[in-house]
């Protein structure tokens, strides 16, 4: 492993990134996130750099505005006594403030620590003390409510500044108003003293500590720098034809790596970038938005397509055909398109009918004027891959991690492969362990993790590349397939290993299955846990004439288990005999990030679950035993 270095801040352990060589794409590319919002504020000079709604109307932040704000809030942090690598936690939904603290922050050389808005308070609590944060960043006094009591056991913490003051009431708190305020009025006091600030940070500074969603255990805070987030903007940035006339609409929340770097991105490129007011709003903003790119995991689009075809079985049993006949008909075309093989007549005609009736009004969905999607912080399976590329809304599938901060590698307009995660980004080396780990090297790998150096050298191969954690290959031509996660394979008490996430995803192929979790670790087969899709089951029992109206009905009633036991038999019909699942339970509830069995990016936390649902699963498994001793 390279040599360890330390820098300023004695609990800053981590690998030397001075051996890590980049190819610059520019001469003058920034170097640092303040020069990135600098350089692209003077090169573009927009007057919507960002927009967001307030009482009902679409409000705007120049350029100019968001350099002068940003300013102050670097000089208002100053004033607080905060200097280079202090820290400050921020926890707030997406929205222009969230942008420009970040910026203030990389202005002023000050650390931020995001932190999800979902988290449990205890988990607050593990991340402003780990960080030693010295000022909080929050929404508003609902946020301030719920977390008053753990606040008081963070001993660093010297004052909360509030995005939304209305109602605060606390000795120690401020609204942003005020802190900008004070910076404004040092900047008339040391005009040379934000010139100051931004001179004093090195491209290997840390900006940001990142904790990761903890799904295999307490949450690690990971140090990237202003050097790995500004080469990974610059290097995925250049795999797409961005311009300034692309619209984003800003929905996955800041506090994960992937929105945060598409951030960036967009600003560098002088993107107008519109925040939707909220996850709920999403579908109303995408209509008045319009925009022609959309950024996403893959639940989203999974939703939107269930969706669709709930609204097109509640209409009438002949639209649910037609709509059926569609997707086939639009899977089939992306296929050939995939395979770079001739479209047939018949299935242009069949297409071209197809778009008219069904297709254009899923583009509708997304305010009709997308380009291209990106997908990310989860696997996107091939068949939504196809039904949406045959729509007409082309998925760009990427692959990276908080580590890796994140683009690893993608899928480009010019360069893409079904079911693959893409080639490396340019000055991104990856490459396959002989257990069939992802390895990677690169300018945009992390330091390490904070207060970690243990679990940061644990992270690191002798040479210095960063373990991924994820099993895949790289094909003759270079694509990158993900087929799990090395840690979530898990062995069947016959000594067989089970990647889980693949099954999952062709189960959550049928119609009338919303969630699955596959279970089965030291177990003498696997079997699955399913949410059903309720709404598709209502139509299907409104059909069959039977009487069933609540979830725990419906979970219970023998019909529609073996309704969905025969859906998953069909679907996992290829797999290994071993593969297969066996016994299903299905649950009443959604999983959920508020539940806690889903991390925020929705990627599934298997230790919760099985704790969580630890009886279901025990009584899968007696149950299956006592027919057997039949």
């Amino acid at each position: 492993m390279n040599q360890e270095l330390k820098i300023e801040n004695p609990q800053f352990v981590v690998r030397n990134p001075q051996s890590v060589k980049r190819s610059p794409l520019y001469a003058d590319e920034p170097k640092t996130l303040a020069e990135l919002f600098i350089k692209a504020a003077e090169k573009h000079n927009r007057a919507d750099a960002l927009n967001f709604k307030k009482d009902g109307e679409w409000k705007r932040i120049s350029s100019d505005e968001m350099i002068s704000r940003a300013e102050n809030i670097a000089l208002g942090l100053y004033s607080l006594g905060l200097t280079k690598g202090d820290r400050i936690a921020l926890l707030a939904a997406n929205s222009p403030e969230w942008t420009l603290t970040d910026a203030g922050c990389q202005f002023a050389g000050v650390i931020d620590a995001p932190v999800y808005t979902t988290l449990a308070p205890n988990a607050v609590e593990y991340i402003i003390k780990d960080a030693g944060a010295k000022v909080l960043f929050l929404e508003n006094a609902e946020c301030f409510e719920r977390l008053k009591n753990v606040l008081s056991e963070c001993p660093t913490l010297e004052k909360i500044v509030f995005f939304d003051s209305t109602d605060i009431t606390d000795e120690n708190a401020m609204s942003l108003a005020e802190l900008e305020n004070a910076g404004a009025k040092l900047k008339i006091e040391n005009p040379n003293l934000i010139k100051d600030l931004i001179d004093a940070i090195a491209p290997n500074d840390v900006a940001t500590l990142i904790y990761t969603s903890g799904t295999t255990g307490e949450p690690k805070g990971v140090m990237l720098t202003h050097s790995n987030l500004v080469s990974n903007v610059l290097d995925a940035g250049a795999e797409h034809a961005f311009s300034p006339n692309d619209k984003p609409l800003s929905v996955l929340p800041f506090s994960h790596v992937f929105e945060r770097t598409g951030m960036y991105l967009y600003i560098l490129n002088g993107m107008a970038v519109y925040y939707a007011e909220s996850i709920e709003k999403a579908a109303d903003n995408l209509l008045e938005v319009a925009p022609t790119m959309f950024v996403a995991v893959p639940r989203i689009f999974e939703k939107v397509y269930a969706r669709a075809k709930v609204k097109a079985a509640q209409d009438s049993p002949t639209k649910e055909m037609i709509f059926d006949w569609a997707i086939d008909v639009g899977k089939q075309y992306a296929l050939l398109n995939e395979l770079k093989q001739p479209i047939p007549r018949l299935l242009a005609v069949k297409h071209s009918i197809a778009d008219k009736i069904v297709f254009s009004k899923l583009r509708e969905f997304f305010g009709g004027n997308l380009s291209f999607c990106i997908s990310g912080g989860a696997a996107l399976s091939d068949d939504i891959s196809l039904i949406f590329t045959g729509a007409g809304i082309a998925i760009m599938q990427g692959y990276g991690l908080t580590e890796t901060s994140p683009v690893i590698s993608t899928n480009t307009g010019m360069n893409t492969r079904l079911g693959t995660v893409g080639k490396p980004i340019r000055n991104v080396q990856v490459r396959i362990a002989e257990d069939g780990e992802i390895e990677v090297s690169g300018a945009n790998i992390m330091l390490g993790y904070y207060n970690k150096p243990e679990a940061t050298h644990e992270a690191f191969t002798d040479d210095g590349w960063f373990k991924t954690g994820d099993i895949g290959t790289l094909d003759a031509d270079g694509f990158l397939k993900i087929t799990d996660r090395k840690k979530e394979l898990f062995k069947t008490s016959g000594g067989k290993y089970i990647a889980p996430s693949p099954i999952e995803q062709l189960i959550i192929a049928s119609r009338f299955v919303s969630q699955a979790v596959l279970i089965g670790s030291e177990r003498n087969f696997p079997a699955a846990l399913v949410v059903p899709n309720f709404e598709q089951l209502e139509n299907y029992a409104k059909i069959k004439h039977l009487d069933i109206k609540t979830p725990a009905e419906f979970c219970s009633h023998p019909r529609i288990i073996d309704l969905i036991e025969r859906q998953i038999a069909e679907l996992t019909k290829n797999l290994s005999h071993y593969e297969k699942v066996k016994k299903i339970a299905l649950l009443e509830n959604e999983l959920t990030v508020e539940g806690g069995e889903l991390t925020p990016t929705l990627k599934v936390k298997r230790r919760v679950i099985n704790e969580k649902y630890a009886d279901v699963i025990e009584k899968i498994y007696t149950d299956a035993e006592r027919e057997n001793r039949k």
